[in-house]
């Protein structure tokens, strides 16, 4: 069935990313950062297919990719400075590939170029179940030299106020929002195509729902789930679909609900005849399972569901472990890197010292010292060339480019491993607590 996701983000310096590197990222093509002077460059196994979008006074070196976001990474200045807007937005699996191309880029083209930005579209198909299009946007206006001014009346069109899921507009009532905008494109080309299906921007619960909407995987546990591997994102799916399906059939809901009551009160009846110490430790174990009254069956399966929660801690604090080594790993490789540089730094400078001794007395012994100062740089930036090589092979996996990226992915890590693990402590804890009352 047709899912809704789009999701907006503003790439920026202060999060230490490079519109060079996203782009590259997006499109899976080589492009070189004049800043860094690096080539980015990021393998997939199915090329995306890309283009660009520019307003008709863009000069014809904007079509140019790599050229394109170097002019964007010149003319922003500041070390904190935003590089440009980008959507990620899922596309419909009922339409096929020529139709999902021309519906993004009809929606890019009049939502976005023709108020002046520049569109740079990639539509990642690696999955056949979540084909998607990322949408990179320029924030500047445009003139025949280049970028000019940032346009901050854009703002807008990205902001939705909660209440009417409508833009922050002056003097717009009309103005939807690109959430709204979207649904209403895709649901414009689904009707084409002669499809039922249909999409909204609406959450469940502002269109009266009772079932729960499923939540967005991304590329990471999507790619766990392809797999086999378990993640939290395709549990609370699996649940939801779960929950789904008894909230489809009423009929089967409300009779489901009345053979509740009876047994509810035929409990009851039982625990009339308990003691008061008896139904002191009832009333906790019912507690703790979430009812008025428990019989032996609901505490067999409240143990069974602790197993499960406690099975599936093991494999997270693994995960957890294995990458925390990465980390490690090419940390240690970067810090020997600083100090080989400045071994290497250090006996480049006693070289020089040496060409600069006049004393002709010394010469076959300066000449001699020179040697061994050049050979061990030599064998120093071979050591740095090893190291290199080590952190070019994690750079895909841990998904860096650059030491300040790697920096600043370690930092975001260890904050959402701390959280995680605290997480995990605190549900242990609490398992054992139920389980001895239980």
């Amino acid at each position: 069935m047709a899912i809704y996701h789009l999701s907006m983000q503003i790439i920026s310096r202060s999060k230490g990313q490079s519109a060079v590197a996203a782009a590259a990222y997006r499109s899976g093509e080589k492009l070189h950062d004049e800043r860094t002077d690096e080539q980015k460059f990021y393998a997939r196994n199915v090329q995306p297919e890309t283009m660009i979008l520019t307003p008709t006074n863009a000069p014809e070196w904007m079509k140019d990719r790599n050229r394109l976001w170097n002019e964007v990474e010149k003319v922003e200045k500041r070390k904190d400075s935003q590089l440009a807007r980008e959507l990620n937005i899922a596309l419909p699996i009922e339409l096929n590939q020529d139709q999902q191309k021309e519906l993004i880029q009809s929606f890019a083209q009049n939502v976005f170029v023709q108020k002046g930005m520049v569109a740079d579209i990639a539509i990642h198909r690696d999955d056949t179940n979540n084909p998607h299009a990322h949408i990179m946007l320029t924030m500047r206006n445009l003139n025949e030299d280049g970028f000019g001014k940032k346009n901050r009346d854009w703002n807008a069109d990205f902001a939705n106020a909660k209440e009417n899921n409508r833009g922050y507009v002056k003097n717009n009532e009309g103005c939807l929002s690109i959430r709204e905008q979207w649904a209403n494109y895709a649901n414009k080309a689904l009707e084409q195509a002669q499809i039922d299906e249909r999409i909204t921007h609406l959450s469940h619960e502002k269109r009266g729902l009772e079932t729960l909407p499923m939540v967005h995987l991304g590329h990471v546990a999507h790619d766990m789930e392809k797999k086999g591997k378990k993640t939290a994102r395709g549990q609370i799916n699996k649940d939801r679909q779960d929950y789904n399906k008894a909230v489809v059939d009423l009929q089967a809901y409300r009779h489901q609900k009345e053979e509740h009551l009876k047994k509810m009160k035929e409990k009851e009846k039982q625990f009339s005849f308990s003691t008061d110490i008896e139904k002191t430790y009832i009333q906790k174990a019912a507690s703790l399972v979430g009812q008025k009254v428990i019989t032996l069956e609901d505490i067999t399966a409240r143990h069974e569901e602790l197993r499960k929660m406690s099975d599936r801690h093991d494999p997270i604090e693994r995960h957890f472990h294995v990458q925390q080594q990465q980390f490690l790993n090419v940390s240690n490789y970067y810090d020997r890197m600083r100090d080989l540089e400045r071994e290497i730094q250090q006996n480049e400078e006693k070289v020089e010292e040496l060409k600069k001794s006049l004393n002709p007395f010394k010469l076959k012994e300066n000449n001699m010292m020179k040697r061994r100062h050049l050979d061990k740089i030599s064998d120093l930036e071979s050591n740095k060339e090893s190291y290199e090589s080590s952190i070019q092979k994690h750079k895909e996996t841990l998904r860096f480019s650059t030491k300040e990226e790697f920096y600043e992915r370690y930092q975001e890590f260890s904050q959402k491993k701390e959280n995680r693990l605290n997480q995990i402590t605190y549900e242990k804890k609490q398992i054992q607590v139920e389980t001895r009352v239980l």
